[in-house]
């Protein structure tokens, strides 16, 4: 049986008072959540400070991005040994965000998710199609295609795949339940093609404008591990009650 994780991105959200405020909330809330693996990934200049707040909780630290890179004159760039420094465990990569805004290919992602898993941590590994992919029929031709370009047989550490329509990220429209586990069923399948029974202990997470009104039934779905959680991640209550529903 897979935990249920839930994934809070702040993207560029936060300040040192916000964060403070928002971390303090959730931990009050989160006393006694067990049934649920529960990872804060703040931006890179506040993991010193989200480190300290979440010390003595169950909850986890995550990244947003890591470079390729090990060292060197990469100005900007953040590598997996900072990271490790600060305690942090997972790491998405292949954020729609970065792959629409910053041009990231799936040759760059497949090699930040080789680097993440050689310096010992998790990458959250996104795919997912766009609205003009979905109309034209090529959902599932785009991800069995982000899947492949990863090369995943290869990995040697474990990694979780997290499916974002792209459609349904900050656009007010959303996928029905039934929606995402048909995306997720596939993902499931594909998984077993590339990795054989490796495949069932990979956790599969929705990312899709997940919220507290919707989160009991996507998470319901046989298929769907969890969420990765943008914009209701940043109010203590509603990102609680998204985890809550995970552990039901």
């Amino acid at each position: 049986m897979r935990t249920p994780i839930v994934i809070a991105n702040w993207k560029m959200n936060g300040g040192l008072a916000a964060n403070a405020n928002l971390v303090s909330g959730l931990k009050k809330q989160l006393v006694g959540q067990q049934a649920t693996t529960i990872v804060i990934c703040p931006p890179a200049p506040y993991l010193a400070q989200v480190e300290q707040l979440i010390e003595s909780s169950n909850i986890q630290l995550g990244a947003q991005n890591a470079s390729e890179y090990s060292v060197g004159a990469y100005t900007g760039e953040v590598s997996l040994k900072m990271l490790q420094e600060f305690g942090v465990q997972y790491v998405i990569i292949g954020h729609s965000e970065r792959r629409v805004i910053f041009k990231e290919t799936d040759q760059q992602v497949a090699e930040k998710c080789k680097a993440v898993v050689a310096g010992g941590l998790v990458p959250v590994i996104c795919i997912g199609e766009s609205l003009e992919e979905r109309q034209q029929g090529n959902a599932q031709i785009v991800i069995k295609k982000q899947l492949q370009a990863l090369s995943l047989e290869e990995l040697r550490g474990s990694f979780i795949i997290a499916y974002e329509p792209i459609w349904a990220i900050g656009t007010g429209e959303t996928a029905s339940p039934e929606q995402a586990q048909e995306m997720h069923e596939f993902i499931r399948f594909q998984l077993r093609e590339l990795l054989a029974e490796r495949a069932d202990s990979v956790k599969v997470l929705y990312g899709g404008s997940v919220k507290s009104d919707n989160a009991g039934q996507l998470f319901a779905m046989p298929d769907i591990d969890g969420g990765l959680v943008g914009g209701a991640s940043l109010q203590a209550e509603e990102f609680f009650a998204i985890c809550r529903a995970a552990g039901n």
